[in-house]
């Protein structure tokens, strides 16, 4: 990552500290580290207001350069400061919401005579807004998101299950790049590579706060595919994540087994007006529970709100914010007022299912910029029978 870059996201973080009167952060999680770093290291960026950024590194032990200093043992990183001349501040912020107790705790005592402030809304705030090159290497991912999907019907088999379909398309999606993780924020929610929901498995409640559920082959991670066999007149949706380059894509599109009824067709028309009308209003200004109300009264007039983002569980939003995790800010929900700002990255994906059927509906990643909004997954939208 080039210099200039992660100044830029620096200087956002700071100008958020500075409204909160922190004198400095101590960043120490991965996804956190990555922003402001460009790489994931075991140990520290220091970040003061008005001073270049440190870096502690305890692991791997060949990072040199300016700034860097390699440590053992974060205890270490107070008398670093003092040696530099640097001055131990009277406010300090910690990634309260991600660190574990223990290493809170352990952070947190290296500045025994400083106010703690919880930094992970500060970031979070921060990484919501994009930069220019951010943007870029979302377009990238969605060109080669896209072109591992456009592939999806060429290793499709009959009788397949939905895990071997799934299996074909990860291979599809790692031979285009993609690193294998998807990144969730929060403790409570995981995934492997994405979501594939073949017929009524797309119905099963999750426990996590995902778009659909799914069934998942086991307990330990409730999601996705179930290991049964796709048959005729079901749909197959394909909800892989696009990390290519670190950033989180997010695409979903709809296959069939052979034809559909009428009415699966009907109802995935409604969800690409949805997305149509939406992303239409979507621009600097639009506030999130606006767009969501409307999908909501689109949906209902077209007589599919029973069956919308879920049967009997549903999801209580539309949309999220996506970026080096999926689940960023902005939410497109009820009682979210926060207003599409420029640089915003954001998922949109209206779904109905459909009892004995499966889900219908798409998903695409949208950029806000000062006029609207740039789509960043181009795929085909319309049901491909399979």
């Amino acid at each position: 990552m080039i210099l200039p870059e992660l100044i830029q996201r620096r200087d956002k973080i700071r100008r958020l500290m500075q409204q909160q009167n922190i004198e400095a952060a101590l960043i120490a999680c991965n996804i956190n580290l990555l922003y402001t770093y460009g790489r994931i290291i075991s140990g520290y960026l220091y970040l003061p207001l008005d001073k270049p950024a440190r870096i502690f590194v305890k692991r791997p032990n060949h990072i040199k350069g300016e700034f860097v200093h390699n440590i053992r043992k974060p205890e270490q990183i107070i008398d670093i400061l003092k040696e530099e001349g640097l001055p131990i501040p009277a406010k300090v912020m910690l990634e309260a919401d991600e660190l574990s107790y223990t290493d809170y705790t352990r952070l947190a005592a290296l500045f025994p005579d400083a106010e703690i402030a919880n930094g992970t809304p500060i970031i979070r705030e921060a990484r919501s807004i994009k930069t220019a090159m951010e943007i870029e290497l979302f377009r990238r991912s969605g060109a080669a998101h896209t072109k591992a999907y456009n592939q999806i019907p060429s290793v499709y088999k009959a009788g397949m299950t939905d895990l071997q379909l799934s299996i074909e398309i990860e291979r599809l999606m790692r031979l285009e790049g993609n690193l294998g993780i998807f990144r969730v924020f929060g403790q409570s929610m995981e995934i492997f590579m994405g979501s594939l929901l073949a017929g009524d498995n797309a119905a099963y409640p999750s426990p996590y706060d995902f778009s659909l559920g799914g069934q998942g082959m086991h307990p330990a991670l409730p999601g996705s595919v179930s290991g049964t066999a796709m048959k005729a007149g079901q749909t197959v949706m394909v909800d892989m994540g696009g990390n290519f380059n670190g950033y989180m894509g997010d695409m979903s599109r709809v296959f069939s087994i052979g034809k559909l009824t009428q009415k699966a067709y009907d109802a995935h028309q409604v969800c690409i007006d949805i997305q149509n009308e939406l992303i239409n209003d979507a621009k600097p200004g639009a506030v999130c529970e606006d767009l969501y109300h409307k999908a909501i009264e689109m949906v209902t007039k077209a007589g599919f709100a029973d069956n919308f983002m879920g049967i009997n569980q549903k999801a209580g939003f539309i949309g999220h914010g996506i970026g080096l995790e999926i689940n960023e800010m902005p939410v497109i929900a009820p009682r979210i007022k926060r207003e599409l700002e420029p640089g915003m990255v954001f998922a949109l994906e209206p779904k109905i299912v459909l009892a004995g059927i499966g889900a219908v509906g798409i998903e695409n990643s949208w950029a806000v910029n000062a006029e609207g909004v740039e789509k960043l997954t181009l795929c085909e939208e319309a049901i491909i029978e399979l």
